[in-house]
């Protein structure tokens, strides 16, 4: 049909049809090559060598071994022993097992690449390899890193674990309270971290609705810990991260602060008695003790500060109805806070009224837990997938920050991210 003999709308119809054809063909990521050069892959830029990984405990015993390992020979041997150690996977002396950083590099950022190819993120097939090639880039040279659970997971299971970090919560019911252990050893497997606050569940002066007194948040704490003890991080030897946290007007908040340091004065007596004072050593005294596997912290407000300052009293509340349990004062919890941390490192303290004056999104829902190392605070039952990138190796032959190179690393990681979360969102729904 000759142009000339078609009516205005079909002409307007027509030249739509092809600008949405073109902008469709458009769509896509467009990656620009800047760490990599075209041709070469970013392994062969480096110089390799074979070496052992050996970890060894305090006495000198081998607890890790796995020889003729291929690394980059600029890699230090304290990364050749944690990559090994942690990341490779298989089962050593099979030919399943990883022995080269290649094969793990390659894992992690062809999967993530191929999952940008699948879901036709980029523009090309050569925007696709070239962020392939950048990410390996990236990684090789140790310019980034990811977390944990993208070294163990990805390329390994069909619907991986990524993200490190989570926050759980918990309601005032035993299915709940059930839940949350199956939750947190199910992320435990896969290698992350997880944080709730117990202080929706009623206290142990509190009665429950059939009549009896509630077992209170600190006695279900000990199956909690129990399990993070046997549930091995990523599959491997680490244990479980996990961290616990009350709300100061608990009325359970005296035997929280306590509880870690009365089981260490337990872990003395043992090692007192003959048995072995060492970390992860079964039947030791570490391993026959109670909440050994978790960072506990006390949340407080402003107010109780205050009240801490001024040498006030102040009052516990029940969970139920917000009824006042107990007048403590508030100084005196502040000396058995401090003295229990003196004395085994917990309780650690976190600022409510602070992290949810600085919140970032509280119309999202307030901030009441963090992950196990406290760098993660957001809302309940969400997480994050950290990764990192190494400045130092930004710094150009004359020591000057290489800042077009690092704005070019940032583009790589963050599109990776983005890749990540979309598979993890996917495997949820």
């Amino acid at each position: 049909m000759e142009i000339s003999s078609l009516t205005n709308n079909q002409v307007d119809a027509s030249s739509g049809t092809r600008k949405r054809a073109a902008k469709q063909a458009n769509k896509g990521l467009k990656v620009t090559r800047r760490l990599t050069k075209a041709g070469v892959h970013p392994f062969d830029e480096l110089e390799w060598e074979l070496r052992s990984a050996v970890i060894t405990d305090e006495r000198g015993k081998v607890v890790f071994e796995q020889r003729n390992i291929e690394v980059p020979r600029t890699w230090s041997q304290m990364a050749t022993n944690v990559v090994v150690s942690k990341y490779f996977r298989g089962q050593i002396g099979t030919e399943q097992r990883e022995s080269s950083v290649k094969q793990l590099i390659t894992r992690v950022a062809k999967t993530i690449a191929d999952w940008g190819r699948k879901d036709h993120y980029f523009l090309t097939a050569e925007d696709a390899d070239v962020f392939e090639s950048e990410l390996t880039y990236l990684l090789v040279t140790q310019r980034m890193a990811f977390n944990s659970p993208v070294w163990f997971n990805v390329g390994v299971e069909a619907h991986p674990q990524c993200s490190a970090c989570f926050i759980n919560s918990v309601q005032d019911t035993m299915e709940s309270i059930l839940t949350l252990a199956k939750t947190e050893g199910m992320l435990f497997k896969y290698g992350s971290g997880t944080g709730s606050n117990l202080s929706s569940i009623r206290s142990s002066k509190e009665h429950l609705q059939g009549g009896g007194t509630a077992s209170g948040p600190v006695s279900f704490m000990r199956g909690f810990d129990s399990f993070a003890g046997v549930i091995k991080s990523g599959g491997k030897t680490r244990r479980a991260a996990k961290m616990v946290i009350l709300n100061v007007d608990h009325p359970d908040v005296v035997d929280f602060v306590n509880c870690k340091a009365n089981e260490e004065k337990k872990a003395w007596a043992l090692i007192e008695a003959g048995y072995e004072g060492g970390f992860n050593v079964p039947g030791g005294a570490y391993d026959s003790v109670q909440f050994q596997n978790a960072n506990h912290s006390v949340r407080v407000t402003d107010e109780f500060m205050r009240a801490v300052e001024s040498d006030r009293e102040y009052s516990t509340k029940a969970v139920k109805d917000g009824k006042p349990v107990e007048t403590l004062k508030a100084r005196e919890i502040w000396k058995q806070i401090s003295e229990a941390a003196w004395l085994c490192g917990d309780p650690g303290m976190q600022y409510d009224t602070t992290i949810n004056d600085w919140h970032t999104s509280p119309n999202s829902g307030r901030i009441n837990a963090s992950n196990p190392c406290s760098e993660y605070m957001y809302l309940d039952d969400s997480a994050c997938n950290l990764a990192s990138l190494n400045l130092m190796k930004f710094r150009d032959s004359r020591g000057e920050f290489d800042v077009e190179g690092f704005k070019a690393a940032v583009q790589v990681v963050f599109t990776a991210q983005e890749k990540i979360k979309e598979s993890e969102e996917r495997s949820i729904n």
